[in-house]
């Protein structure tokens, strides 16, 4: 670039005309991007080089998807014996490739990490006829083909599930739980009613709409295919501050340094896909409008789809600056489904959720940042996340020298610290600060939408469907804004030749500004107004809904003949209930039994739960169990039984943990057996500095209940420690 030679006024034309020409020079660019890539049939917009490896189009039952296989880079070295991995992408408008989208991405992290990687890709254009049932069996076929590729490795697939992707693999997970290792649900929402009038007001839309009638009429306007251009635009919409200014005045203002990345980002939210009618019609009628899915009370076929099937572990990965999938619609599921932590453990389950503290919805999926932390830490610690006793967890990174957790940016490799600490339901129920109360609205507007919805298919549908054909269905999707616009700004349009041309002289003859240009600041200032006018307006609009919705749905509008039914978490507590007093009853009955093994592993697990956090370097460190000698020198168990050990504990420290400490003495009958069982948990646990601590609660009660002399226990830990210690520097 060239300073500017002439006075300050003239100076900031030629900067402004200039950017003019790079900005619209810039959008040509848009528009061509988006013919080439339909021209193109609409591929994945994937970082990397794939192969594929199934068409769902030659299934029985067939449907848009496929599997893929990455290609791992030279740079990174996939072991044939590791977990397969395979990202899902979403299906809600746009087309795949989010999960790939650059270097830093959830595939690249899993490949980093020596993983085989497959992702599950859809076409542009659904099948004839196409059913959520036949994308589910389609799926199901391509996890068991990644089983059948991978004959070295013993563990299932670790599945990343995006947005839609998630309830869409936590759905079959449930039908199909043998086909998967741990599921990763990101950005994804399962209880859409959950949330916060200032949240995520989307959840309002289908209310004023009258329900999922209007999902309908639209799929019958495009000859049974509903256009992805429709969610995309109501996406637009929930911020149009940035959606119609900022994000085109920081191109324009930027343009030398933001082409780039716009053009690279555009390409992908500009790939507009579509469904087939039944596919939208049973989304909004079981999940945005019904909330089904989490209550179980969705069918794929005759069978209902119970989220509590899932027996894989689950991580839920959702952020605060997410208005689409805000943290309660990503976690209030736990809640409908279990109702009681205690139900999550004496079940045998692992669910472990991360909360972000500011990205918002699609950075968590293609942030370069998060990447490399959030999702480097989830893939790198699977091993840590099965281990996991059953229950529910927080996962956080915490400063390895303290205990307060820092802002995530300020965190570099090497100096935070995995920690799972366990949750309660008040736990997640203090995610949603404006509670659940307003649940009840949207029941009434779930019954009101099944009665609009019979009556539309019972005296428009008959008569509308005839009326479209493909063509005029055709030719209407491609006059939506979102298409209109980049076909306008592109080489077809032949106005925009000449843009071309210009943009060379300008990039040949640059002169720009600094930011700190009175004009440009002033500029800037300017641009800061006209954005918050719109948030302004967003910010009255999203409460005239609500408002609206309250008044509509409440005791004084359709509340009040359509009476709300008895909530989900109320049927599940007491659900939950009834399985706990029959768990606590069969566990009370055998309590005591068990040996060596049970009772360090309980005493370890006691000093976890003690300390409120399960570190990742400590659980790794307890798999040395199975090799250390008990008291009477030979091993504890092999591995595998370790965690079928500790899965037993859990079960009945959820539901009698003052009765597990007090059977402790008939598990270990001599003073030997007793302090070697201590002194295992203390040095494999890393528990020693709360063994110190003559505070401690559970280790005063455990030295009193065992009768141990406290300095043999503490001198027989060490020497067990100090054999450990190359083993804890390498977790």
């Amino acid at each position: 670039m060239k300073s500017a030679p002439f006075g300050p006024s003239a100076d900031y034309a030629l900067d402004f005309l200039q950017r003019g020409v790079l900005f619209f020079d810039t959008l040509r660019q848009r528009g061509n991007n988006y013919l080439e890539h339909m021209q193109a049939g609409e591929p994945p917009l994937l970082h990397f080089a794939h192969e594929q490896v199934l068409d769902g189009r030659s299934f029985d039952r067939p449907c848009n998807y496929a599997l893929l296989r990455i290609q791992p880079p030279a740079d990174c070295e996939v072991k044939p014996e590791a977990r397969p991995v395979v990202v899902v992408d979403p299906r809600a408008g746009h087309g795949p490739g989010i999960g790939g989208f650059k270097s830093d991405s959830e595939v690249g992290v899993a490949m980093r990490a020596g993983h085989p990687v497959y992702f599950i890709t859809f076409r542009s254009q659904p099948e004839p006829g196409q059913t959520l049932l036949d994308v589910m069996h389609a799926e199901a076929r391509f996890l068991e083909e990644v089983e059948r590729c991978h004959p070295r490795c013993r563990e299932k697939p670790l599945v990343i599930g995006n947005c839609q992707a998630g309830w869409a693999m936590a759905s079959l997970a449930a039908i199909r739980p043998e086909l998967f290792g741990p599921l990763i649900l990101v950005g994804s929402p399962l209880s859409y009613w959950a949330g916060g009038s200032r949240m995520n007001p989307m959840r309002y839309s289908g209310a004023t709409l009258g329900g999922a009638w209007l999902a309908a009429l639209v799929s019958d306007l495009g000859a049974d295919r509903f256009d992805g251009a429709h969610l995309v635009h109501n996406f637009e919409n929930l911020n149009p501050g940035n959606s119609f200014w900022g994000k085109y005045v920081r191109l324009w203002s930027q343009v030398d340094t933001e082409s780039e990345r716009f053009l690279e980002f555009e390409r992908w939210w500009g790939g507009l896909f579509r469904m087939s009618g039944s596919e939208i019609s049973t989304i909004v009628e079981n999940l945005f409008v019904g909330n089904r899915l989490a209550q179980g009370r969705m069918y794929a076929g005759d069978q209902a789809i119970d989220l509590r099937n899932i027996t894989s572990p689950v991580v839920v990965f959702a952020s605060w600056g997410d208005n689409i999938t805000p943290p309660p619609q990503a976690l209030n599921w736990i809640i409908d489904a279990w109702g009681d932590e205690r139900a999550i453990a004496t079940a045998g389950r692992v669910i472990v959720y991360v909360l972000h503290e500011s990205i918002g919805h699609l950075g968590i999926f293609v942030g370069a940042a998060i990447a490399r932390k959030e999702h480097d830490q989830l893939v790198n610690s699977l091993d840590v996340i099965e281990m996991l006793p059953p229950g529910l967890y927080e996962m956080k990174l915490r400063d390895k020298h303290g205990t307060v957790p820092l802002r995530r940016e300020d965190l570099e490799p090497g100096t935070y610290s995995v920690n799972f600490e366990p949750r309660t339901m008040n736990d997640l129920r203090a995610v949603n600060p404006e509670g659940r109360e307003e649940e009840r609205l949207f029941s009434t507007v779930d019954q009101l939408s099944q009665i609009n919805s019979a009556l539309y298919k019972q005296w428009v549908r008959p008569w509308l469907v005839p009326l479209v054909s493909s063509p005029l269905a055709d030719m209407l999707a491609q006059a939506h804004p979102l298409r209109a616009q980049r076909a306008f700004f592109s080489d077809a349009n032949p106005a925009m030749l000449a843009t071309q041309v210009l943009a060379q002289r300008v990039r040949a003859d640059r002169l720009a500004l600094t930011a700190d240009h009175p004009a440009r600041q002033w500029e800037a200032a300017m641009s800061h107004l006209v954005e918050t006018s719109f948030d302004l307006y967003r910010d009255w609009r999203d409460q005239c809904v609500v408002q609206w919705t309250r008044l509509a749905y409440g005791p004084l509008g359709w509340g009040a003949w359509l009476p709300p039914e008895p909530t989900q978490e109320s049927l599940a507590l007491a659900r939950a209930q009834e399985d706990l007093d029959a768990v606590r009853a069969e566990v009370l009955s055998t309590i005591g039994e068990g040996g060596f093994a049970q009772a360090v592993c309980r005493i370890g697990l006691a000093g976890m739960l003690s300390s409120g956090s399960f570190e990742r370097r400590s659980l790794r460190l307890a798999r040395l169990l199975a090799t250390m000698p008990t008291a009477d020198g030979s091993p504890v168990r092999p591995e595998h039984d370790w965690r079928r050990l500790m899965r037993r504990e859990a079960r009945i420290s959820a539901v009698a943990p003052v009765e597990a400490l007090n059977a402790l003495g008939r598990m270990l009958p001599d003073a030997d057996s007793r302090e070697r069982a201590l002194a295992m948990a203390a040095a494999v646990m890393m528990i020693e500095p709360t063994l110190q601590d003559p505070q401690s609660e559970i280790i005063e009660l455990l030295i009193a209940m065992l009768d141990v002399d406290a300095a043999r226990v503490m001198e027989m830990a060490t020497q067990l420690s100090g054999s450990l210690e190359p083993a804890a520097a390498s977790a």
